[in-house]
């Protein structure tokens, strides 16, 4: 099976297979935030693309992903105001021959349709429920050498790893199109998904930027050239030395890279299930099947809408902390003020 090639026409116009949203006037100014970017008031279109595949009849099936869609789907419209016919659910209990059913072609195109001519102020969702993974990074953007997958339904199909769609492909299809003050709010609900949009800054719980913690990847170089200087072998030492002097340069180039090229004017904000190490549940919540993640960040927004970003962030670690180890992450295209409040 051929991989779909998107040219860069196709990535800047709807799939004329979905429908297309009304235009909404764009009267309201974006609030000024620095002199690089604006963000969106949330105010112009809204349109929502929300997937959920369980993997009927594998032996990776999930329970909740499907469940999430709906909760996910009851959410944005009771909260934000988003509408059934500007939206696209892709679920796998649809027909398989189905434009709605979750395959790599369908997933790809109606990634396309969500951030379509996007403008000034638009709001667009994206939420995607299901089995994420890691492939070997070929661009040398990760600095832990994976990128970040997920598995459409029809995965196994392909070739290899071809059948995932990876981190940098999303990015140059829901990302790179956006224009300045358009806001794109994602939730990956599935494993190894910290950075799953290649979003250049993530922020910790205390609202700060993370850096690359060089320290800790030296770790091992350090103790090797320790324990060859106490036993005399100097030039081993030395050499341990170097190796971690030409890491260290190698991840703060890695991480200077990616924020010039990954960097967008546009407003896109992600929260993941999970750091990019990490497993996401597949839950029983209020007895029914659901995602952790998923679970946990319409739970906190219902229970309180008016969040900041910081406060969001740090609520949906408190409801997952005492029965799961995963660690939801929150990063962005560009910096943030973390508290503001949350909006889309």
């Amino acid at each position: 099976m051929n991989d779909p090639k998107f040219t860069q026409q196709e990535l800047s116009h709807p799939n004329p297979n979905f429908p297309q949203p009304p235009h909404a006037s764009h009267n309201q100014p974006s609030t000024p935030g620095t002199p690089d970017f604006k963000l969106s008031n949330c105010q112009g279109r809204k349109k929502a693309l929300l997937i959920g595949i369980n993997y009927f009849n594998t032996s990776a099936q999930l329970n909740g992903c499907i469940n999430d869609v709906k909760n996910i789907k009851d959410f944005i419209t009771t909260l934000y105001g988003f509408k059934d016919q500007d939206m696209i659910i892709l679920t796998d209990d649809q027909p398989a021959n189905s434009k709605f059913y979750p395959t790599r072609a369908n997933i790809l195109a109606a990634m396309q349709w969500l951030v379509s001519d996007s403008k000034p102020n638009d709001s667009f969702f994206f939420h995607f429920s299901g089995h994420g993974g890691r492939v070997v990074d070929t661009s040398g953007d990760e600095d832990d050498g994976y990128d970040e997958t997920i598995y459409p339904v029809d995965h196994d199909k392909y070739k290899g790893e071809s059948g995932q769609i990876v981190d940098d492909l999303m990015h140059d299809i829901m990302v790179k199109p956006l224009v300045e003050g358009c806001r794109l709010t994602c939730i990956f609900d599935s494993c190894h998904s910290g950075t799953a949009l290649d979003l250049p800054y993530v922020y910790s719980t205390k609202g700060m930027i993370k850096e690359q913690n060089l320290l800790k990847g030296a770790g091992k170089g350090l103790l090797s050239a320790g324990i060859s200087y106490a036993t005399g072998n100097k030039a081993r030492a030395l050499s341990s030395l170097v190796e971690i002097r030409n890491t260290a340069k190698s991840q703060k180039e890695i991480q200077e890279w990616n924020r010039q090229n990954l960097f967008s004017p546009a407003d896109v904000i992600m929260f993941s299930g999970c750091k990019d190490s990490q497993t996401s549940a597949d839950a029983v919540e209020d007895g029914k099947a659901t995602g952790a993640m998923s679970y946990a960040f319409t739970t906190t927004l219902r229970q309180n809408p008016k969040q900041s970003y910081h406060a969001l962030l740090n609520s949906v670690r408190d409801i997952l902390r005492d029965k799961y180890s995963q660690r939801p992450q929150m990063s962005a295209s560009h910096p943030i003020d973390v508290n503001l409040q949350f909006v889309c």
